[in-house]
């Protein structure tokens, strides 16, 4: 059997801060994951890829802030990968996804499945803009491209969900 050095165990994570840090940042995580795929199996797959990466994580987090963000950044990468391997992979159809999210307005659902409709691309900067409140600088860090392609992707995601919201709101009327 193999001794661990004094070095290796103190470095480690203990139980209970994993734990912790699991607990604060799985629906972050799940959620991302989500937003790649569009299928909660494998977005429940991403967040045990991503935990046990945290949980053999050696090297100290910094911050609160520099934890989320090595977790947003892990998990990203996760689902690239994922997708990279997977090209044939399953999709949820959306009314089976939305039994696992629930909305506080009716037209919340509505929202969000147009902006799951939309390209991974601009699914991906709408989701780190708005939910996860990060600015366009660090999203542009994230995802390894310049601040104005995130501005830009922004703009064209907002703009394709104006308009296809304005043409639901008028089928309706």
């Amino acid at each position: 059997m193999k001794a661990f050095n004094e070095k290796s165990v103190r470095d480690k994570m203990t139980q209970t801060e994993f734990t912790a840090l699991a607990e604060r940042y799985k629906d972050t995580v799940y959620r991302i994951a989500l937003n790649y795929y569009g299928s909660p199996y494998d977005a429940d797959d991403t967040v045990q890829d991503v935990m046990l990466k945290l949980f053999q994580h050696k090297e100290p987090f910094e911050s609160e802030e520099h934890v989320r963000y090595w977790l947003i950044r892990v998990t990203i990468n996760q689902c690239r990968n994922g997708l990279r391997w997977a090209r044939l992979r399953r999709h949820e159809s959306l009314e089976d996804v939305h039994v696992s999210v629930q909305f506080q307005q009716p037209g919340q659902s509505r929202v969000y499945q147009e902006v799951m409709a939309l390209p991974e691309r601009y699914r991906t900067v709408l989701y780190l803009f708005y939910y996860e409140e990060l600015s366009v600088s660090k999203i542009a860090l994230l995802l390894g491209v310049k601040p104005t392609v995130v501005t830009t992707r922004l703009s064209r995601a907002r703009q394709k969900l104006k308009t296809k919201l304005t043409e639901v709101w008028q089928n309706e009327q």
